[in-house]
């Protein structure tokens, strides 16, 4: 009896537990929290904590990828999607499907300023090969300057698929830090005067040219750059059956049902992919550094962009817009929106934010193909 009950504790989780493997449920539960109680990112944050939480459980065998006969674990069949690269632009169906870029088109000079902030992607990539990653890795870590979680997955699973635990988690963490990392940038740059500048509103978009906008970029953006076809052709064919006025029933799958579907899956398994072995390394933490430079980059070129705009157009764009260039949609928008409401209380910069933002997103997707092009 004894020796039959010391056989069951030793095939226990308990009893296999290791300190690395503490440490990382330490992790997943404090992203648990920031996600739960902060509401940081819930949607996608609570999914990437559970699955860190769920692979670091030893003897779990989540993501074994079994043998001749065997059936491997549940997440190694689930990650197939990432390592596949097919989550990703699924994810950017939905977002396409969801997004207005009536304000980058009634403004089309916001662009400059999504473009500017992917500045951080390329400084990025600079200082990881400087600090020793390969070329494909400091890609792959670079793109975790666009603030776009999807994107930084996809090159990942592309580039350096042995870092994608660790970028995953730095891009969606600094995008749900948002909210305390950008302001004190955008204001570090900026005067009073010009963070009170109260913006014309925008004129009307016709709905003509909503349905010509995805179409027209798609035919340029996909032309230049092939490698971004996965990730910016599924975006702008999710906004066209938003637009068009007679595929409703397709959007509305494709903002809901299907979009949740796949974050659900993508949230898991990237965190299955931060397994302590993995996880736990000098690496994770000059990636987690160096995302936290490449944000705050992207943020100080973009509103350094909108400050060069506040000049040429005579004090007509407010600088604090800029910051929206990152795409973390629509969350940089409302910062901006936040800090410029500080400042002036009749300020509304909400819808002219929203066009850098979703300039943002175009300009993390021509990054990563500029990235794929060059790298892959």
């Amino acid at each position: 009896m004894t020796e039959l009950l010391i056989e069951f504790l030793q095939s226990t989780g308990y009893y296999n537990l290791q300190l690395n493997e503490i440490i990382m449920i330490v992790i997943a539960c404090i992203l648990l929290y920031l996600g739960i109680a902060k509401k940081y990112e819930p949607l996608l944050l609570v999914p990437i904590a559970f699955g860190v939480l769920l692979v670091n459980l030893p003897l779990g065998d989540l993501m074994d990828p079994g043998s001749t006969g065997d059936v491997g674990g549940l997440f190694y069949y689930l990650s197939l999607g990432l390592d596949l690269g097919i989550y990703p632009p699924l994810i950017f169906l939905g977002v396409g499907a969801m997004t207005d870029f009536g304000p980058l088109i009634a403004n089309p000079i916001t662009l400059l300023l999504g473009a500017a902030a992917q500045f951080g992607i390329f400084l990025t990539f600079l200082g990881a090969m400087f600090l020793g990653f390969t070329a494909p890795e400091a890609g792959a870590i670079g793109i975790i300057g666009g603030a776009d979680g999807p994107t930084a997955i996809f090159i990942a699973s592309r580039l350096a698929p042995e870092l994608l635990g660790s970028i995953a988690i730095a891009a969606y963490s600094y995008m749900a830090l948002v909210p305390i990392i950008q302001p004190p940038i955008m204001k570090l740059f900026t005067n009073k005067k010009e963070r009170q500048v109260i913006m014309e509103q925008l004129r009307p978009v016709s709905q003509k040219e909503k349905i010509l906008f995805p179409i027209i970029v798609i035919l340029l953006t996909g032309l230049l750059l092939p490698a971004a076809l996965p990730l910016l052709g599924m975006l702008m064919f999710g906004n066209l059956i938003r637009e068009t006025g007679v595929t409703e029933r397709l959007s509305k799958g494709a903002q809901n049902e299907l979009n949740n579907i796949v974050v659900i899956f993508l949230g898991l398994t990237v965190g299955a992919k931060a397994s302590a072995v993995y996880f736990l390394t000098p690496d994770t933490l000059k990636i987690i550094m160096l995302g936290l430079g490449a944000f705050a980059f992207g943020t100080a070129t973009g509103v350094l962009m909108g400050k060069l705009l506040y000049y040429v157009t005579g004090g007509k764009i407010n600088p604090l817009i800029g910051s929206a260039g990152v795409s973390a949609v629509p969350m940089a928008a409302r910062v901006s929106q936040f800090v410029g409401k500080e400042e002036n209380p009749n300020n509304y910069l909400l819808m002219h934010a929203m066009g850098p933002n979703v300039a943002g997103v175009i300009g993390s997707a021509v990054a990563a193909g500029i990235l794929l092009s060059i790298l892959g």
